[in-house]
């Protein structure tokens, strides 16, 4: 196991040629990258398109070989197995499957993590919530949005809850609303002590979430550290002040004037055009007001905050609870009767089948209808309507799992 104070990730003079048909050089995506990830940090990959970016994140998660150099991820190769369930990657492009909808494709991805069913089934209920696609859970992906596949995208990122988690262009296609709640989202995570890769062609994007970045260009490192040591301008002074009269403003440049300094610019502070957009929206939503898309919760998952999941053995104790009426909340909401099933008449499905062959099935039934009636057998006492709710759901909890 790596030790915590080593890096999650490692590239060593790593390089990656693309070749064409008869083995020559074509383009070189990756030249002589020396890179770290650190546990506990949003690490900004950053770069024009072209710059190397995804070429260097599919190399991270072993679906590209590097052409020379190394890398190691958890202190092993990227192609090794066992590393695979603790990373979470969102592509640039959502591979989805477009006839399920969002809870099954959520519910195919834990199954790929081996995860127990009632795991699973608090997992896809939390992230659904967490990126606001309750509403349309059971809609087919393919008639999402490209926003909305995104949200979708970054759930199943989620599901094994990673210790390293890779972004390739998370906010590509999200409207400003939807951009706003994933770099919170990234926050909170980053809080929570994720290690996050978020790569990205948005300075906006990077600048507000990461710690570190790393800027790419021609497929070389050009620059690496800490945001605030790279943004700030050190021989700039800003002072931000309430509203100053005339007489002050002129204090002001007098003594920057005293000491050979000049004041560059006074204006009064713009608010920036996202802050704006969104608190248009939550006045809106804050008034109630309808709409067919994404909703934006502003809540992180539970188990991605590190809160306990229920055991099967706890639901277990819930079920019987609303059963025998122990807790006031299961006896305030009684539970509606079930319909009995009809009894099937087996005598008649026979001589049906029968009839069938010989194609006289018509007749059966006209016989039928011509004899007298037989008293029909008392039906069997339907069971406690709570218990066959639970039996039910049990039991199509069960072919699901052998499906």
């Amino acid at each position: 196991m790596i030790q915590p104070s080593e890096p999650y990730v490692q590239t060593f003079k790593v390089t990656k040629v693309f070749r064409d048909f008869w083995r020559r050089e074509k383009v070189a995506a990756v030249r002589e990258l020396d890179l770290e990830v650190r546990p506990n940090e949003v690490l900004g990959l950053l770069g024009p398109n072209g710059s190397g970016k995804s070429t260097t994140i599919k190399m991270i998660l072993g679906l590209l070989y590097p052409t020379r150099g190394f890398i190691r991820v958890f202190g092993k190769r990227p192609t090794d197995v066992s590393i695979k369930a603790r990373i979470g990657f969102l592509p640039e492009e959502s591979y989805l499957y477009p006839f399920l909808n969002a809870w099954e494709t959520l519910d195919y991805y834990g199954r790929l993590f081996k995860q127990p069913r009632i795991q699973r089934r608090q997992r896809v209920e939390m992230l659904l919530d967490m990126v606001g696609l309750t509403q349309v859970a059971y809609r087919r992906v393919g008639e999402y949005s490209k926003g909305m596949q995104r949200r979708i995208g970054l759930a199943q990122a989620l599901i094994n809850d990673p210790d390293l988690l890779i972004l390739d262009e998370p906010t590509s296609g999200l409207d400003p609303l939807g951009t706003r709640q994933v770099k919170d989202l990234i926050q909170q995570l980053g809080r929570r002590g994720k290690t996050i890769v978020l790569s990205s062609h948005l300075l906006s994007d990077v600048e507000d979430v990461c710690q570190r970045v790393a800027i790419l260009y021609g497929g070389r490192l050009r620059a690496c550290g800490e945001v605030n040591d790279l943004l700030s301008q050190h021989g700039l002074t800003q002072i931000i002040a309430e509203d100053l009269s005339p007489a002050a403003l002129d204090k002001i440049r007098a003594i920057a004037a005293g000491e050979g300094k000049s004041v560059l610019d006074i204006s009064a502070p713009r608010q920036k055009l996202e802050s704006l957009f969104l608190q248009i929206v939550a006045d809106a939503q804050r008034e109630r007001i309808a709409t067919g898309g994404a909703v934006d919760t502003g809540r992180l998952a539970p188990f991605l905050r590190g809160e306990g999941e229920l055991e099967g053995p706890q639901v277990v104790e819930q079920l019987l609870a609303a059963t025998n009426g122990d807790g006031a909340a299961a006896a305030a909401q009684p539970v509606a009767p079930v319909r009995p099933p009809v009894p099937l008449d087996a005598e008649l499905l026979s001589e049906l089948t029968d009839a069938a062959e010989h194609g006289d099935g018509r007749k059966v039934l006209e016989d039928r209808k011509a004899a007298p009636t037989k008293p029909a057998k008392p039906a069997p006492a339907p069971a406690p309507a709570a218990d066959r709710r639970i039996i039910d759901s049990l039991m199509k909890d069960d072919q699901a799992d052998h499906a």
